[in-house]
């Protein structure tokens, strides 16, 4: 009976010792998995984007440029449920066959911008200034070159679309834009980028400096770009789904200043 009762207090324990594992392995991955869903949770690797967000924001390609959440968010009317349902763009390149017919070669502007030297100035707003039609779509300027023309062209294709943080990273093909993902988006259709970047990735492209016709703003948490005079930007926008070109100036304190050599 002795040896009986020995073989129960050692089942026992022993019982008791599997329960005490498997509770501690389970609360270790529950802490895990909290910790790597929590909002503000730093991130090893990839785009740092909140949780339930984009789903595009989380397929950053392997070895892509980290960035800082954009700190014009809150002015930018992020809206993942629209982005969810909103058709995905054309390509870059395929949104260039809106370019109003009739656009001069780029050789062309060359030889107007050499006969007009004294006219031109360094601020890629002056002397040749586009417009935002009722649509909320930019009308390059009258002598506007092609790749300038290009740029605008890609800036309406997406003009309107939601913003989502992450948005137009993994793909320029895309439902929602941020503010890299949208300048990148108008770069490439004007064959300057390749791929899309980040908004500290635009702090070194292209020359330094403004541009005649196109200056791109950037520090590393946002970005924006004029074109023509006409600002393409994110934040302050009138609401979601509102145009991301505007009129109004605003302050570029913080940013460097780039431009497309030649433009």
């Amino acid at each position: 009976m002795l040896w009986l009762t020995t073989l129960a207090v050692v089942a026992a324990a022993a019982g008791l010792w599997l329960v005490f594992m498997h509770g501690g392995s389970h609360a270790a991955t529950v802490a895990g998995q909290r910790a790597a869903t929590t909002p503000g949770a730093p991130v090893a690797a990839g785009h740092a984007i909140p949780t339930g967000l984009h789903p595009a924001a989380r397929a950053r390609p392997a070895g892509a440029t980290l960035e800082v959440p954009d700190s014009e968010a809150a002015q930018s009317f992020a809206d993942p449920v629209a982005a969810a349902a909103h058709a995905a763009a054309r390509t870059p390149a395929t949104a260039v066959s809106n370019i109003a017919p009739g656009a001069p070669t780029d050789a062309q502007v060359t030889r107007e911008l050499a006969q007009l030297e004294a006219l031109q100035h360094a601020h890629s707003g002056r002397g040749h200034a586009g417009s935002i039609d009722a649509a909320g779509q930019a009308i390059a300027p009258a002598g506007a070159p092609q790749a300038v023309a290009a740029v605008i062209a890609g800036g309406n294709a997406i003009a309107d679309f939601p913003y989502v943080y992450g948005g137009g990273h993994a793909s320029f093909v895309d439902t929602a834009y941020d503010c890299s993902g949208s300048v990148s988006y108008a770069l490439a259709a004007g064959g300057m980028i390749a791929s899309p970047v980040t908004s500290g990735e635009l702090m070194s492209w292209g020359a330094p400096g403004p541009g005649r016709w196109i200056s791109v703003y950037a520090h590393s948490g946002h970005t924006f770009m004029v074109v023509a005079g006409l600002r393409f930007d994110t934040s302050g926008r009138a609401g979601p789904l509102s145009t991301r070109w505007s009129t109004n100036p605003r302050s570029t304190a913080g940013f460097a200043v780039r431009h497309w050599p030649g433009l």
